[in-house]
């Protein structure tokens, strides 16, 4: 079994294992914590060919598709019924602060509402959604919430809303997370939401320190102590427009007093000849490489994405850290099992 760096806990394949669909899989953040929960995929489907490409290339196992949520028919994959958990990370419904219009959510909730609508045709025992902690508790996203109830209600599901944050589960980020579980029957009483890990919080420098110093830089030991906090939240930003940075203008404050130039990413970690000075403007400060980002989601090192350095960084940013879906999956198969 392959788990995360760290993980003495993952569940080993000669034990019963549970199967899962997972839909808008995208870089496999959800899939791969769920691996290491106990959990093998039936089947994964993205619309997007680097998210494929990615998930092919760490798992050449998985069966893997390419289609439109909205057009995918589970008749033509009939494996996928009945299946112990259907698993959506779903692309992220804005901040109310950031909507301008009503249209600039249609796309998201239509994918809510094809997830929820898949239910009536899959009927697997679980049901896992991870999003933007707004989608829980904004008023805005109520008639959503409404519509996913009454949904399940009539096939027979009860479920639960509940916001975890990445950082209780030893991933170096601030990172709130929407959650909703729901099971059918009488399941959802063995469910129990995820206990935060009780060990101090893995910094920035700690999580990168080491990498920062793999090409001699002299001063990462010293970069390392100054970022001594979490990492705000990344953002991957929109696949329509915009370069890869780490996100909007209030965030890029946050990791320049973390010693990091939010602006853009680097190509590789400072060399012996780079001199970091904090004291000065953000464009003096150290960047971040894209797989330093992947650190600071939790993805193990040898995890690898496709594509080019933004579509890279895009899914980075957009995944699902997989502690977390660790962390679900374990409380899942508890109550599954």
């Amino acid at each position: 079994m392959v788990g995360t760096e760290g993980d003495q806990a993952c569940v080993p394949l000669e034990e019963s294992r549970l199967g899962f669909l997972d839909v808008c899989a995208g870089a496999g953040g959800l899939a791969l914590g769920l691996e290491q929960a106990g959990f093998d995929p039936v089947l994964l489907i993205d619309n997007r060919e680097v998210a494929c490409d990615t998930l092919r290339l760490n798992r050449p196992g998985w069966d893997v598709r390419q289609v439109d949520l909205l057009d995918f028919d589970p008749v033509d994959d009939q494996q996928v019924y009945d299946v112990d958990l259907l698993s959506a990370g779903l692309p992220r419904v804005p901040a109310a602060a950031a909507v301008n219009s009503p249209s600039d959510i249609d796309d998201e909730i239509a994918l809510i509402r094809a997830t929820i609508m898949l239910m009536h045709a899959v009927q697997p025992k679980a049901l896992l959604l991870e999003n933007m902690a707004e989608l829980v508790d904004r008023e805005r996203y109520q008639p959503t919430r409404d519509f996913i109830s009454t949904e399940l209600k009539h096939l027979g599901y009860h479920g639960r809303w509940f916001v975890m944050n990445a950082a209780d589960h030893r991933v170096p980020q601030d990172r709130r997370q929407g959650i909703f579980i729901a099971l059918k029957g009488d399941r959802m009483d063995a469910f129990d939401e995820p206990a935060r890990v009780l060990e101090p919080p893995i910094t920035v420098g700690d999580a990168l320190g080491e990498s920062m110093a793999v090409r001699g830089w002299p001063q990462a030991a010293e970069w390392a102590a100054h970022a001594n906090r979490l990492a705000p939240t990344l953002v991957g930003g929109s696949w329509n427009r915009g370069g890869g940075d780490l996100g909007p203008s209030g965030t890029k404050t946050a990791w320049q007093r973390l010693g990091v130039n939010g602006s853009s990413l680097a190509d590789e970690v400072p060399g012996p000849d780079y001199r970091w000075r904090p004291d000065l403007d953000r464009s003096q400060l150290v960047r971040l490489t894209v797989d330093q980002t992947a650190r600071l989601q939790g993805f193990p090192p040898d995890w690898r994405f496709a594509g080019r350095k933004t579509a890279r960084y895009r899914q980075v940013g957009n995944a699902a850290p997989p502690a977390v879906a660790r962390a679900l999956g374990r409380a899942l198969r508890k109550a599954l099992l």
